[in-house]
């Protein structure tokens, strides 16, 4: 695990710093600071409406008597999203505006399931129901 979060907290960033100085050749340096900035303010809009209709759902299922498993899956990974939009640079820009659109998280919904699915099986994670 700690090797993991030391590739995390050096590699992405040095695969930034390629990414933004490759691009900064390519269209410039002030082109490459608005696209970043773009980016952050197109991520910033879309976490806000997919977190509000996310909320909006969870309220309604919540109202109904309904348990909002998938809201709370979708509120995560928006949360998520939003967290790496924060980071500067292109490459988590364009993890995060993945993670925001529905469709491709969607996708990582069913991914983390799966996972769920198979660390249950394992015993790693015990579910526990109360009544």
């Amino acid at each position: 695990m700690l090797f993991k979060l030391f590739l995390c907290f050096t590699l992405i960033p040095v695969i930034e710093l390629y990414l933004l100085i490759k691009t900064g050749i390519v269209i410039g340096g002030f082109n490459t600071i608005l696209l970043v900035i773009f980016t952050g303010f197109a991520g910033a809009w879309l976490a806000r409406m997919e977190g509000i209709n996310t909320m909006m759902k969870l309220r309604t299922n919540l109202q109904n008597g309904l348990m909002p498993a998938e809201e709370l899956l979708d509120a995560a990974i928006i949360f998520l999203a939003g967290a790496v939009l924060i980071t500067p640079g292109l490459l988590t820009d364009c993890f995060g505006l993945l993670l925001l659109w529905p469709v491709t998280r969607n996708k990582f919904k069913q991914m983390l399931r799966k996972k769920f699915d198979e660390m249950i099986q394992q015993g790693n994670i015990n579910i526990t129901r109360f009544h």
